[in-house]
């Protein structure tokens, strides 16, 4: 059986009001011994609070909503993680429910939400380009993390892809390199339009001019960084160094320039981009930039606390940063390579946030 707090108090010689202040962090000052007390017996008699009884106290279920777009996406688990783990940690419990990129499960899901009292909603990895008129109408809070299309960015979490761009191809430049192509994904996805610009914004602060000749069009898919790559090593000069927009096309550039007989990096560097698992055992390994899902999780969480707490809408999306994984494709000497740069998952989340209200919102 559950210890309740009539008992939590019991064990701890204190009444039922002094436990509750001491529980819910109140602002009611309490003795510093007493609530040492109070945690500790707490934890050891493993009280968990009464969320209904909590929730008809506060008009809340403590429950949140995710939908989900892509399931097997391998960034959606990473970004499912971090929010769980968030708000867990403030007692709060998520439904998760995946609508396959079809709108009108997304429409029944919300349905689905709203008929069972949930409290907000977060929509991971959305393809919608405009706002969930449903929830507006129930009054009911909702943020975005990764939206993959263009659209209105309110409350919205965004990977960095301009500066994710921006490392890959500082760089190439730093090791050398002064004809650096691009293999870019599909046309109108929010990414590939972001990278493209961080790609040419870096070329020009640099003064390198611009070869269309230097750029292909891919589709995400390793063939597409195949053929790609095929047609830059048809040039009369042709690249010495690719940067490809996932790792996906960046292995299919591999391919090709393998079977072409030349050697990467020695012939033709590579960095990639999503850091994916096959980034790290292809052969060579695939230097990449890695995207922060986790944070990007945790900060979606305390976006749809923070719009339900105390009613703030974010009008400027919150833009998060990556860092670059230094592997073998790009030619880097590795023992010149920062500890900073070594192979990692995990991000301090201090240094991802470019701006947000002055202040980092994982404080």
């Amino acid at each position: 059986m559950p210890v309740t707090l009539h008992e939590l108090a019991k064990a701890a010689d204190c009444s039922i009001s002094t436990v509750s202040r001491v529980l819910s962090n109140s602002e009611h000052r309490v003795n510093d011994a007493t609530r040492e007390r109070i945690l500790a017996l707490a934890n050891e008699l493993g009280y968990r609070p009464n969320m209904t009884a909590r929730g008809l106290k506060t008009d809340r279920t403590f429950t949140i909503g995710l939908v989900v777009y892509n399931i097997a996406s391998p960034f959606t688990p990473v970004l499912i993680r971090g929010i769980q783990e968030f708000l867990k940690q403030r007692d709060y419990f998520t439904v998760i429910i995946s609508t396959d990129w079809d709108s009108e499960l997304e429409s029944e899901a919300v349905h689905q939400l709203i008929s069972r009292s949930i409290d907000g909603v977060i929509f991971v990895e959305s393809w919608r380009d405009e706002t969930n008129n449903t929830l507006d109408l129930a009054n009911k809070p909702y943020v975005y993390v990764y939206r993959l299309f263009d659209g209105d960015y309110t409350n919205s979490v965004l990977l960095d892809d301009q500066h994710g761009a921006r490392l890959a191809v500082e760089h190439l430049l730093n090791l050398g390199h002064r004809r650096i192509a691009f293999i870019n994904g599909p046309h109108g996805w929010v990414a590939s339009q972001e990278r493209l610009a961080g790609y040419h914004a870096v070329l020009a602060e640099h003064g390198i001019a611009f070869e269309p000749t230097l750029i292909e069009e891919g589709t995400w898919e390793v063939q597409s960084g195949y053929q790609a790559t095929k047609k830059f090593l048809s040039l009369t000069e042709h690249p010495t160094a690719i940067f490809a927009a996932n790792d996906l096309m960046a292995l299919g550039a591999i391919y090709a320039i393998q079977d072409a007989g030349l050697n990467v990096p020695r012939d033709i560097a590579i960095v990639g981009y999503d850091d994916r698992d096959l980034a790290s055992f292809s052969n060579p390994t695939i230097t990449t930039v890695c995207p922060p899902s986790f944070e990007m999780g945790q900060l979606a969480a305390q976006l749809i606390l923070d719009r339900l707490e105390n009613q703030v809408e974010i009008k400027d999306p919150i833009r998060v940063q990556g860092k670059l994984i230094i592997r073998e494709s790009c030619g880097a000497v590795q023992e010149n390579i920062p500890p900073e740069h070594h192979i990692s998952h995990t991000l301090p989340p201090e240094s991802l946030v470019r701006k947000w209200r002055g202040k980092n919102p994982l404080d």
